[in-house]
Parts: structure tokens; C-alpha cells; sequence
């Protein structure tokens, strides 16, 4: 088969596979062909998300497509939302306003541009994961996964400099960082796809559970050569803590002992794996510095803890924040706490309401774990990476990284969802069903 012929083949494939995954919903009125089209915008969505080295990114472009066309083909506003949008609305609104004075520079322009932009996509994923949601899930976590192995390549070409100008375009500072920014970005875009392919290993049949493993793997290498100390010990957590749900919520013996086997021998390749790379010197001296706790960067009245502590105090006597990118002004470096960054950027405004929005997000989500949906294992990984996204927020700054807003979108349309299933299905269960 030529190229060209390949290409048609696999977009023809996706589009059939769109048209048919999942169940049509009841309530569905667009036509098959609207359906498919919806589905694979999902898709791309979840694809491009892993490509934001430039601004626009591709996944602005494919998002405000997206949006389009789902607002012109129907989308509900659903009443569950109107806290999620409250708070969205007075975040951006903090932001705004402790803004005006610097909005003649273009770049704290171009930021509260941004954020509103962030929060126009966190209602649009949860209108859109509200409906058709088991296809729709399936479809971002084929697109999120296909889209991590690209930046898991990039990453690893750059890194081991097997493209001419690699090293230079993929890599910052001896680390890999693929298709994104920083590396830290990199690693910590890795979790939510990684934890679908652990997942695909513990739980799909041997062909595709075999698939899953070696994108398992080109991720897990990407993130090691991403050196990121958060995404390495957010990978852990999270693998841990969906693998304990996933335990918890199975059907029967034998799935609980698939994955306890399936993990040891993760656990072992992973140990593998990072025996190997050790091998080398350069990634054994950057790895023995990067694992090292010791960082000057984080210590000292300045450092990274002692700045949560003396914004804090700040924050507290300044009712309207600094304004957006004005922390580096007043300290060596940024505020590296998404939550403190709410008080400084947006004041006391943003500083509530964006907290406020993260934990009633965790709140909800834990009441959700163990409602028996057809989506409960994509519910998960979900919300186990966006937990671990929480976390992580009190020692980098997330306010900005697209996946956290799609995680944050999804994790609302699937509340909506599971309200919606429960309704007219009231035998779902809330409890992990008997062993069987």
C-alpha cells in the first residue's frame, strides 16, 4: 500500500470507529455522521493537547473548532455546572481586575486571555463529556495516549540527539522535554496517559494489553529523561492509588490477582528500566542530581518554601493580589503554588475561588469513585492523575497547563453523566460488588 493510501486507510478507520464506538445515546438527535465527526474532535482534542511549544498551540486551534462545531450540532448546559462556571467566573474575574493597570503589556494581556480561554474549555469538556460519555471517554484517552508517545518520542529523540538540531530543539537544560516547554510539563502531561496504558496492561486482552505496555514503556522513559522529581513521584502515587480503586472495585477474584501480578512485574521492568539508563554516565550524574533533595532552589528565605511563606503574608494585606506575573518582581522566582499564584495574580477574589473550585472538584470526585458506571475505569484514571494534579499544584505552578483544565472538564461532564445514569438506572451500585 503507497503512503497516500495508508493515510486515507487510517483516517477512513477513524472516522468508522467514531461513527460506532460506544452506544449512541437515547437522547442523541444529531445525525451518525455529526456523531462521528463529534467524537473525532475529541480525539484530536486529546492529541494535540501533548503539542504546546508554540502559541497558539495546536490544541487552541483544535479546541475552538471543536467548540464550534459542538455548539452549532447541540450542547446542554447542564444546572450541575453553574458552580463550576460561578467559580470560573470569579477566578477570571480576580484576574481581571487586579490586571487592568498592567493590560497595555501584551504579555499580561495575552495571559488573562489565556485563562479565560482555560475556563471556556473546562465548561466546554464538561458539556461534551456529559453526553455520548462512554465513547467520547474512549475516544480522549485514545487521543491523549497517541498524542503522549508522540511527545514521548520527540523527548527521546532530542535527549539521545537521533534528529539533526534535537538536542537543541527537544531538550532544555540536559532534560527532555518533547513537544513542550518545560520539561516539568512534559512529565507531568505523562501521568494521565501513562495510567490509561497501565490500566490497558491490568485489564485488556493479551494483544491489546501488550500494545499498551510498550506505550507504557515510551512513556515511562520519556518521563525518566524529563527528570522531573514531581512527575516521577506523581507517577508512583497515582499508579498506586488507581490500582488500589481499580482492587476495590473489581468484580472478581482473578481481575484483583491480574493486577497485583500485572503491577509486580511493572514494578520490576520499571526497576529495569532505571538500572539500564543508570548505565550511562550523563543520565546517572543528572538523576543523582535531580533525585537529590537537596536543592538550592528550595531552600533558604527565598527558596521555593520560604516564598509560600513570606506570598502568604503578602497575599493577606493585599486584597487585590499584584497582578498576574508580577511574583518574580518582588522574589528571585516565580511562586511555584498554584494556589498561592490564585492570591498574588487575581487577589482575594481569585485566591478563594480558585482553591475553592479545585477541592470541591476532589470533594465530588471522591463521593463518585465507586458509583458503578459503563465509564468507571476511565473515572479512575481521571481522577487519580487529577488528584495527583492537585497535589502537585502546591509546589508548581498549574494554572495554566491545558490537560489540567480538560482533567477538570471531564471529571465535571462525568459527575453530570453518572447524575444522569443513576436516574435511569437506579439498581447502580455504590459499593464494590462482591467477589465472585
Amino acid at each position: 500500500m503507497t503512503e497516500n493510501g495508508s493515510v486515507v486507510f487510517e483516517y477512513e478507520y477513524l472516522m468508522a470507529y467514531a461513527a460506532t464506538a460506544g452506544e449512541f445515546p437515547a437522547s442523541a438527535k444529531a445525525a451518525p455522521g455529526v456523531l462521528a465527526l463529534q467524537r473525532a474532535l475529541i480525539w484530536l482534542a486529546g492529541a494535540s493537547v501533548a503539542i504546546v511549544f508554540i502559541e497558539p498551540s495546536p490544541y487552541e486551534v483544535v479546541t475552538l473548532s471543536a467548540i464550534l462545531v459542538f455548539f452549532a450540532t447541540g450542547l446542554r448546559l447542564r444546572l450541575l455546572f453553574m458552580p463550576l462556571l460561578a467559580l470560573l467566573v470569579l477566578i477570571n474575574l480576580g484576574y481581571s481586575m487586579s490586571a487592568v493597570p498592567m493590560l497595555d503589556q501584551s504579555i499580561i494581556a495575552s495571559w488573562i486571555a489565556t485563562s479565560w480561554y482555560m475556563a471556556l474549555t473546562v465548561m466546554f469538556f464538561a458539556m461534551v463529556v456529559s453526553e455520548d460519555t462512554t465513547a467520547r471517554l474512549d475516544m480522549l484517552r485514545r487521543g491523549l495516549i497517541v498524542g503522549a508517545v508522540i511527545a514521548s518520542l520527540s523527548a527521546i529523540a532530542g535527549y539521545f540527539n537521533l534528529v539533526p538540531g534535537g538536542y537543541d530543539l527537544l531538550t532544555l537544560y540536559g532534560r527532555g522535554r518533547g513537544t513542550f516547554k518545560d520539561p516539568n510539563v512534559l512529565g507531568a502531561f505523562l501521568i494521565l496517559p501513562a495510567l490509561f496504558a497501565l490500566q490497558g496492561v491490568v485489564s485488556q486482552p493479551f494483544g491489546k494489553a501488550l500494545r499498551s505496555a510498550f506505550a507504557l514503556g515510551i512513556m515511562a522513559l520519556a518521563l525518566l529523561l524529563a527528570f522531573s522529581r514531581a512527575a516521577w513521584g506523581g507517577l508512583i502515587l497515582t499508579s498506586v492509588f488507581m490500582l488500589t480503586l481499580m482492587m476495590l472495585t473489581s468484580r472478581s477474584n482473578a481481575q484483583r490477582s491480574r493486577i497485583v501480578v500485572t503491577a509486580i512485574l511493572a514494578a520490576l521492568a520499571a526497576a529495569l528500566l532505571v538500572g539500564l539508563l543508570l548505565s550511562f554516565s550523563s543520565i546517572a550524574d543528572m538523576f543523582q542530581q535531580r533525585a537529590s533533595f537537596d536543592q538550592s532552589y528550595d531552600e533558604g528565605r527565598f527558596g521555593r518554601f520560604g516564598r509560600h511563606l513570606l506570598g502568604a503574608a503578602m497575599a493577606l494585606d493585599l486584597p487585590f493580589g499584584i497582578g498576574p506575573l508580577q511574583f518574580h518582581s518582588y522574589f528571585p522566582e516565580d511562586t511555584h503554588n498554584s494556589y498561592l499564584n490564585a492570591f498574588m495574580s487575581g487577589g482575594w477574589l481569585s485566591g478563594v475561588a480558585y482553591p475553592a473550585m479545585v477541592f470541591l472538584t476532589v470533594i465530588i470526585g471522591f463521593r463518585h469513585i465507586f458509583v458503578r458506571v459503563p465509564w468507571q475505569h476511565a473515572y479512575i484514571v481521571i481522577f487519580s492523575a487529577f488528584l495527583g494534579t492537585v497535589g502537585e499544584s502546591f509546589i508548581i505552578d498549574t494554572d495554566h497547563w491545558r490537560h489540567f483544565f480538560m482533567m477538570l472538564g471531564t471529571m465535571w461532564g462525568m459527575f453530570a453523566a453518572a447524575q444522569s445514569y443513576k436516574i435511569a438506572n437506579p439498581q447502580a451500585l455504590t459499593s464494590p460488588a462482591p467477589a465472585s
